[in-house]
């Protein structure tokens, strides 16, 4: 299940449209029932509380208002490993010269 900080990204009729990060989970008086509270991460920023089952922050699908709504766990992207090709060798960035903004400055 999604537990707290968690960010997912909330599909409405099969289409992204918000993601969110879950604030809060705290268990209903009805078993398996939970309080999430979310926070929208739009402009403006919205926080909503959601009354859902389990299995609907596990990612099931469930309907509000009539339509339909999922919650998907984002996850970061693994980097490339480097050392998977053996023949490339990774380049080494180019050394950059350092321009003090001060002396920019005093000119």
């Amino acid at each position: 299940m999604a537990k707290e900080n968690d960010v997912v990204l909330i599909y409405l009729e099969n289409q992204p449209i918000s993601f969110a990060r879950i604030e809060d989970i705290s268990p209903d008086v009805k078993k398996d029932w939970y309080h999430v509270k979310i926070l929208m991460l739009q402009l403006p920023l919205q926080v909503a509380t959601w009354i859902l089952r389990d299995i609907y922050i596990d990612g099931q699908e469930f309907t509000m208002g009539g339509k339909s709504v999922r919650l998907e766990p984002v996850v970061c992207p693994k980097e490339p490993d480097p050392s998977g090709d053996k023949q490339k060798k990774p380049e080494k960035p180019d050394k950059g010269k350092v321009i003090s903004l001060l002396d920019l400055k005093k000119k």
